[in-house]
């Protein structure tokens, strides 16, 4: 499949965030191809979102990846022990992302079966087979992505996003989860997921 270019990424966060539902992310590590189609992703419109690292022109060196050029990954941690995978949009300047918060296992789930829970897949129970993924956390773990990965290119060939289809009939809109500090922001209709996907973090 097609890997997306600097030009998908490079347009309004809310855009990207939808159309970025029923792509296929990737990390090739060690040999291995590991891949999940995304299914849930959320919105964070820069400098006026309160929920957005980047709001009021907030400029440190851990968001300073936000203000650069479009389809670089903004990874940071919450709670000291996860990770969050995000991907820069809009032009430079402009500190949008988005934050890629649930997929579906596609390829490797052998690799995010020891990742996360250091037993075989076949091992796993109906509920841990649903919780490689569904999770911002979780899907970092799985795949293998933590802070050694901010800032990088999301073009080049270690990892990245191919193209892949859903329809926007199967799209379901609401507002994000977990940032309740953020005001009125909170109840942005900014988060969207692929209807009944089973690996939707939140429901």
């Amino acid at each position: 499949m097609k890997k997306l270019d600097r030009e998908f990424y490079d347009r309004d966060s809310v855009l990207v965030a939808k159309e970025l539902l029923g792509k296929i992310l990737v990390h090739e590590t060690n040999g291995q191809r590991i891949s999940a189609k995304i299914v849930e992703t959320e919105a964070y419109m820069g400098v006026e979102d309160k929920a957005a690292h980047s709001y009021g022109g907030k400029r440190t060196p851990r968001v300073e990846v936000m203000y650069g050029s479009s389809g670089f990954s903004y990874i940071f941690m919450i709670y000291g022990m996860h990770c969050c995978f995000n991907i820069v949009t809009n032009e430079k300047e402009k500190p949008q992302a988005v934050l890629i918060r649930a997929a579906e296992p596609l390829e490797g789930v052998e690799w995010m079966a020891q990742k996360r829970f250091k037993k075989p897949y076949e091992q796993l129970t109906k509920l841990q087979r649903r919780g490689l993924t569904n999770g911002p956390g979780k899907l970092c773990c799985a795949l293998s992505l933590d802070r050694s990965f901010n800032g990088m290119d999301l073009c080049g060939d270690e990892v990245y996003v191919e193209d892949g289809k859903t329809r926007n009939s199967n799209i379901v809109t609401t507002k994000r989860v977990n940032i309740d500090y953020a005001e009125e922001a909170r109840d942005y209709p900014w988060r969207f997921y692929i209807k009944d996907n089973e690996y939707v973090s939140v429901k």
